[in-house]
């Protein structure tokens, strides 16, 4: 039998089940969309690095806005900022003022290490331990590319060298744990000391500080940093190539090998054109003898063909036309012959057998006659040049 329905049943409102908790997260497209929300509301904020920021503002010396601009990727690193805090159980604004991008690669500060590692509940709080060692010279080996030939450089660095471990004590065993030792000598040989606005030349203390309580996070509490590194780290670390080579800044290897090659590959300029003087004549003033045409007057690589009648359908070349205009006994002749240099491909020897053709017509003028008023031949056009 079905039970009775009552009219204050009917009345009564139907009890709705709680909805279900929405989290952030990749899970599903609620806790996506949920992430995506509070992302969106954190790059409008002016709290936040510029990295997560929407837009960009530029200020000027007096602080005013000069210039802005989009940023496209302020979402994506706003979401990957707050799973990071997720994961970590951390707030996510200080994930972000704490989160250093360096060549693509997330960065924790230093500051930020050494206050998680104090956090955690898990070791008291970090000390460190610095000791002068005296002054010394330390000698490191650079590799250098110049003129796309690479070689060994040994550079000398006259230092005050000091030593700095980082330690605390594990609460659960009352065990003191180490860092290992970071000294001065270390960051000349690894490069660290001799880079440009290097911080070890003026902040060496710090820098110790900074660099044995990175090395102490990464052995005894890793997931507080989940794999990533210091910014400092990121800063000073050179990548070292399987050839011996490394890359130092933003400028890699493959890049200073590519602008030898670019210098390489340039064409050679061509060689300087040698006018040669006629012969004089033997028998008659109006004939001349027909000099010969050295080889050399050609640019280099330039192999020797024919004269221009003989060109072909391949056109004249380089030595053709300077033959021509080299031999060329009349205004005329040197008409014809200038009319051939517009044939040819190569800018530069066209302006280099122009200048034999001025010479050429200077030396071939009457001297009552201007120069610059030669006679035409109708059956090829002129360079203007």
């Amino acid at each position: 039998m079905t039970a009775t329905a009552t009219l204050e049943k009917m009345r009564a409102p139907a009890v709705r089940e709680a909805a279900p908790v929405v989290t952030m997260g990749f899970g599903t497209s609620q806790s996506f969309e949920l992430m995506q929300r509070a992302a969106n509301l954190l790059a409008s904020s002016t709290l936040v690095p510029a990295a997560y920021r929407k837009v960009i503002e530029k200020l000027d010396k007096y602080g005013n806005v000069k210039e802005s601009r989009e940023n496209p990727n302020a979402l994506a690193n706003a979401v990957v900022a707050l799973n990071m805090a997720q994961r970590m159980g951390a707030d996510p604004l200080m994930v972000m003022q704490n989160l250093y991008i360096v060549e693509g690669r997330p960065s924790w500060s230093s500051q930020w290490i050494i206050a998680a590692v104090n956090g955690c509940g898990r070791f008291s709080p970090l000390r460190f331990d610095i000791k002068a060692l005296g002054e010394k010279t330390v000698e490191r080996v650079e590799t250098v590319w110049e003129n796309g030939n690479r070689s060994v450089v040994t550079k000398k660095v006259t230092i005050l060298d000091k030593v700095c471990i980082a330690w605390a004590t594990e609460k659960e065993t009352g065990e003191r744990l180490e860092s290992p030792a970071v000294s001065i000598e270390m960051a000349v040989k690894e490069g660290w000391y001799t880079k440009n606005g290097s911080k070890w030349q003026t902040m060496d203390e710090v820098m110790l500080r900074y660099r044995t309580a990175s090395f102490f996070g990464k052995l005894y509490a890793p997931e507080l940093l989940m794999g990533l590194q210091s910014v400092e780290e990121a800063q000073d670390i050179i990548d070292l190539h399987p050839d011996g080579s490394y890359t130092v800044a933003s400028t890699s290897v493959d890049e200073l090998r590519g602008g030898a090659r670019a210098a390489a590959a340039q064409p050679a300029q061509p060689a300087e054109v040698v006018e040669r003087k006629p012969a004089p004549a033997q028998t008659d003033s109006s004939e001349m003898e027909k000099p010969e045409v050295d080889t050399a007057d050609a640019p280099a690589g330039e192999p020797e063909h024919g004269n221009a009648g003989d060109a072909g359908a391949a056109g004249p070349t380089f030595q053709d036309v300077n033959r021509e205009l080299l031999q060329a006994s009349s205004l005329e002749d040197l008409d014809y012959a200038r009319s051939l240099i517009k044939q040819l491909p190569d800018e530069t020897q066209k302006a280099t057998l122009n200048q034999v053709a001025a010479r050429r017509m200077r030396e071939l003028a009457p001297p009552d006659e201007p120069a610059a008023q030669p006679t035409r031949r109708a059956r090829a056009p002129i360079n203007a040049d």
